[in-house]
């Protein structure tokens, strides 16, 4: 949310739907056994890999110090923009190898200029370059997973065909995806697309193959429903996560730092428990200095993971 076309996209997309859900783990074995589902009384302490969004980091720093502080400040993973630039990727490769931090995941940035669910062959193309690009991106990084918002849905483009165009396109992306060896993961976004948990576990079910998944963003959801149901009812098919608070307020709404919105904490670290989620999750806030990305990992710690 941190590069600027998706921060503008979402502020003006809102909308609003309610959510339920079906569930796995724990809580889909008390529905099967038609028994009501009952979470522990104490909430479990998570073990998870923290991750940071590189947008967060000191623009002001290299692209080493930048890793070198985010593996300073607590942060184990990191989440890396699509770079075209094959020599320049090769220097991200190197600069978060020296620092000692993983790039986890990759965040595909044409899907938004470039939606798949255009009309326009042109566009179509260049959103496809897009998401192959990031794609050996994450084979050269190290990385497992590509995050792609599949598309969008606006006053030329139905949500009819916002579906079965993005589909189309996602499948011929899907033998190269096996190749490398690196899942594409559909998050959930502000763009009026896959409103409900349900709803994105059908879509994605619909590609019948290991190397679609669901990112699932615990801010993303809470203006139209509740991360814990979300979790529930995406289930294992949940790759990769992000993490941010969302506060709502009587003039409108913000996004706030971890701890300081609206997100039940304790409810969303039951529901990964309840499906044996242990990846990792993203931060994506803000970006700041070392004294905040300090603070970041501090809060990780008490709300995401439920330590201290």
């Amino acid at each position: 949310m941190h590069h600027r076309s998706r921060r503008e996209f979402l502020k003006s997309s809102a909308t609003a739907v309610c959510a339920v859900g079906f569930a796995s783990g724990a809580f889909a074995n008390s529905l099967a056994a038609g028994v009501p589902f009952e979470a522990p009384l104490s909430t479990p302490t998570l073990s998870l890999k923290k991750g940071v969004w590189f947008g967060m980091l000191p623009t002001k720093l290299g692209t080493a110090d930048r890793f070198k502080m985010a593996r300073d400040v607590g942060f184990e993973v990191a989440q890396v923009p699509t770079e075209p630039d094959e020599r320049k990727a090769e220097e991200v490769k190197k600069a978060a190898e020296a620092a000692g931090i993983r790039i986890d995941s990759v965040m595909n940035m044409d899907h938004w200029k470039y939606p798949l669910s255009s009309s326009d062959p042109a566009v179509v193309e260049k959103s496809l370059g897009g998401m192959r690009t990031s794609l050996h991106n994450a084979r050269l990084w190290g990385a497992d997973a590509v995050l792609l918002v599949p598309a969008v849905v606006n006053p030329e483009t139905s949500y009819h065909d916002a579906w079965t165009r993005s589909q189309k396109q996602i499948r011929t992306l899907l033998p190269l995806a096996q190749e490398l060896k690196v899942v594409i993961a559909i998050e959930e976004v502000w763009n009026k697309f896959l409103l409900s948990p349900l709803e994105m576990v059908k879509y994605i079910g619909e590609f019948e193959s290991p190397w679609v998944k669901a990112w699932f963003d615990v801010g993303n959801v809470l203006l139209y429903g509740y991360p814990q149901d979300w979790i529930h009812t995406l289930g294992s098919s949940i790759v990769k996560v992000h993490v941010k608070d969302f506060k709502r307020k009587e003039d409108g709404y913000a996004w706030v730092n971890l701890g300081d919105g609206d997100t039940d904490w304790p409810a969303v670290r039951q529901a990964f428990a309840d499906i044996g989620y242990s990846g990792s999750a993203v931060t994506e806030l803000e970006g700041g200095d070392e004294a905040y990305l300090r603070d970041v990992v501090r809060r990780f710690d008490r709300f995401v993971l439920g330590r201290g």
